[in-house]
């Protein structure tokens, strides 16, 4: 079973991944915090996602996944209009930056990228 991790405030959110995980036989976990999610990512983690409005400094959490983990793709979601913290995000080391609205769309296909 592939395993994604996740750094995520928003319980519905949250819920609505472990959801789609649970349909693709895709294990996910959410990390409380930027330390825990760098301890929870050993192999045989295959994605991480990172909401970039989570309140437990989500960049801090991306350059030191960066610093440990340089092939494990992040995907990480925001606001459309959040323009300089997806540019910020990205120069953090996050492989993609997606909009909230585009996220939760190709929801399912990001995580079937994590399927064994």
């Amino acid at each position: 079973m592939g395993r994604v991790v996740g750094l995520m405030d928003d319980l519905f959110f949250q819920m609505k991944v472990a959801e789609t995980a649970k349909q693709l036989g895709v294990e996910f976990k959410v990390a409380a915090n930027s330390e825990i999610l760098s301890t929870m990512v050993e192999p045989p983690t295959k994605l991480v996602i990172i909401d970039l409005n989570a309140k437990s400094d989500p960049l801090a959490a991306i350059m030191r996944l960066r610093a440990t983990q340089q092939e494990l793709p992040v995907v990480s979601f925001l606001s459309h209009v959040q323009v300089d913290l997806a540019a910020r995000a990205k120069s953090a080391g996050s492989t993609q930056v997606l909009p909230r609205s585009l996220f939760t769309q190709n929801l399912a296909s990001i995580l079937a990228t994590a399927k064994d």
